[in-house]
């Protein structure tokens, strides 16, 4: 048989319905037969332990097979990873081999060796051997080549396999992790007699760093939080989950004393029993975040107590994107606070309480919100969130939320955002549903045109 025919036959191994192993042995047998050959091993480039791997043999006993490594500092090794097919005639007195006893031992006189390359860089090499010396020839030279070639695709074949197989079930587990985080975002604010509350989450990837949550102490009492935890993807949502846990824990552990204590008479300042508790809940939750978080990493929170009976909201701003207070066409910003979580565990933070009035409207949302781009890379920034706020600012808590996101949007339109947005709208008192409700419908056929769009 012809040299290009024997190689066309060593490419269909290569083509049929084979594993790697598989083709490894099928080509390492059809070098040894093609040739006359007695033996043919095929080994494998381990760069992180140096050496080349056995993978595939002919006509080797298991003994020679285990009789040590080889690495790629190797002198033949290293002339074949250069470019050259290295032929020995004798073995037995030739002083580059390194296994003299062995190959004696296991008839072997002359060796053939070559590299495999895939895009100009070695993957590993092929050796043929012979009883007899000085057996290989420059067509024998050829067919190694062949082979050695045929190997590094279906090498490289198997590798890109199974790195398509691994990013297909990371990408599934992705989206299933994106759905069990999502499940911790409430799917719907409680309802609290004199609060009007409406909240959305949109993770820029499958998974994500915000979260927020409302934990009703009693059918007056609500505390929000919302926080940000520095960073994208995995390892943000995981830590996201870690705090979100240590905030439900630690707010349940003091949900039975809540309901049962009043505040003390007096003003604003009366209800210092609340300002204690919950400087106690940041001191601890700072404590907690800077024990897991490492350098670079933090996490930004704002915890809030809302009282709808007494009108008031005690609150702490721990490097937040500060909560918004609209009233009669004004915006105050509750910013105090102090650092961010888990940069400093002896932070000492300020706590604020505030009097609500009917008619008021609280915005709690993550930077995500403000920091939309558009494809000029624009931001939509704080002052156009707010000015689309205060247009519905008279509508119920969900318009509100809804028409910001409309008219961020508008702002936007496709272009990728790259954090994730989290806003909450909270209405003291009965909406007043004046005429700004009637441009809500035209603002939300905005917003669902614009979530069709992105869908597709």
């Amino acid at each position: 048989m012809e040299i290009d025919e024997q190689i066309y036959q060593l490419s269909t191994l290569v083509a049929g319905d084979f594993s790697l192993q598989e083709v490894l042995d099928k080509l390492a047998e059809a070098a040894v037969k093609i040739i006359g050959a007695k033996a043919c091993s095929i080994r494998l480039l381990d760069e992180e332990k140096n050496d080349l791997r056995m993978r595939s043999t002919y006509g080797l006993s298991e003994e020679y097979r285990s009789k040590g490594p080889v690495t790629k500092d190797d002198v033949v090794i290293r002339a074949a990873f250069a470019g050259q097919a290295i032929v020995i005639d004798d073995m037995r007195v030739d002083g580059r081999i390194q296994y003299k006893e062995a190959t004696e031992k296991e008839g072997l006189v002359s060796q053939l060796t070559v590299a495999m390359q895939f895009r100009n860089k070695p993957i590993g090499v092929l050796r043929l051997y012979s009883p007899q010396p000085s057996d290989f020839t420059p067509s024998d030279i050829v067919v190694a080549r062949a082979v050695a070639s045929q190997c590094a695709v279906a090498i490289t074949n198997a590798k890109l396999y199974a790195e398509a197989i691994e990013a297909q079930r990371f990408t599934e587990q992705m989206r299933l992790a994106g759905l069990i985080q999502r499940r911790m975002i409430p799917e719907k604010p409680p309802k609290i007699q004199g609060l009007d509350i409406a909240a959305t989450y949109i993770p820029c990837f499958d998974v994500g760093g915000d979260f927020y949550d409302f934990l009703p102490i009693n059918k007056d009492r609500l505390v929000i939080t919302i926080a940000d935890v520095i960073g994208k993807g995995v390892p943000a949502a995981i830590m996201m989950s870690w705090f979100r846990g240590a905030v439900q824990a630690y707010t349940e552990g003091f949900r039975e004393v809540l309901r049962d204590v009043g505040t003390m008479p007096g003003d604003l300042n009366s209800g210092m029993r609340n300002v204690v508790r919950t400087r106690n809940a940041i001191e601890n939750f700072n404590r907690l975040a800077s024990m897991e978080c490492r350098e670079g990493e933090f996490i930004t929170l704002y915890y809030a107590t809302i009282d709808a009976a007494e009108k008031t909201m005690t609150y702490c701003n721990c490097g937040h994107e500060p909560a918004v207070l609209i009233r009669d066409g004004r915006m105050q910003d509750l910013a105090a606070g102090g650092l961010v979580l888990g940069v400093d565990p002896h932070a000492k933070y300020d706590i604020e309480t505030v009097e609500l009035r009917d008619g008021d409207c609280l915005l709690f949302y993550t930077d995500g919100l403000i920091d939309a781009m558009d494809f000029n890379n624009d931001l939509w920034g704080r002052d156009r969130m707010l000015a689309a706020a205060a247009r519905f600012v008279d509508c119920p808590a969900d318009h509100v939320v809804r028409n910001v996101l409309a008219y961020r949007r508008r702002f936007a339109g496709l272009a990728r955002q790259v954090d994730d947005t989290s806003i909450i709208a909270v209405k003291v008192g009965d909406p007043r549903r004046t005429e700004a409700c009637g441009a809500c419908m035209a603002a939300e056929s905005i917003n669902i045109a614009g979530e069709r769009a992105e869908a597709r």
